[in-house]
């Protein structure tokens, strides 16, 4: 793990869109019976090649991965289409900035497998209530749309900014990430 996580290198051609929104696109979703098994059987981790905590740093789009004291990977990152400060409420495609941890993880059908954050915390609430707005959620660190699921296009999504307000990653960095990071590990994000 240590080796193919340290630096992901992308030598994938840019593959621009034309128009809004995404181009005609399969309707179907991934197949999350694997997925789904490895978590209801518990093999969803293995202690070779652990993570014990991920920084995010925004300004870079870069994620840090370290065991201990020791960065074990670093790797490129997309984050909210208005990546600039931290949350403020929902809808407004900013990703959150703070301490948080993963508290789950989700088999999903739009976007392969996510690492939940624990986001909104009581203080994100707190803040958003005084200020009459709700504060989003279903912040996760997740894979690649369905249209990327071949990992074709990953150039290109990790060139953008594009997601509302999460932190993606490569299909095939999701794959090492699930197999590394348990449920509690924490996530700083600045």
């Amino acid at each position: 793990m240590r080796s193919s996580l340290y630096v992901m290198l992308i030598s994938l051609p840019i593959f621009f869109f034309s128009g809004c929104g995404e181009p005609d696109l399969p309707k179907d979703q991934y197949n999350l019976e694997e997925c789904r098994e490895e978590l209801l059987e518990a093999n969803d981790f293995k202690h070779e090649g652990s993570i014990d905590h991920i920084i995010v740093e925004k300004a870079e789009r870069k994620m840090y991965l370290y065991k201990g004291n020791e960065t074990v990977g670093v790797l490129p990152v997309s984050l909210g289409k208005n990546p600039v400060g931290h949350k403020q409420r929902q809808g407004d495609n900013r990703t959150p900035e703070g301490e948080f941890f993963i508290h789950r993880k989700l088999c999903s059908p739009k976007y392969y497998r996510s690492l939940c954050i624990s986001y909104p915390r009581p203080e994100d609430i707190e803040s958003a209530k005084k200020r009459g707005v709700r504060p989003g959620g279903d912040i996760t660190i997740h894979a690649q749309p369905k249209w990327n699921a071949d990992g074709k296009q990953d150039a290109y999504t990790l060139s953008q900014n594009w997601t509302q307000g999460c932190v993606a990653v490569t299909n095939s960095v999701m794959e090492e990430l699930w197999y590394a990071v348990r449920e509690g590990v924490p996530v700083t994000i600045r």
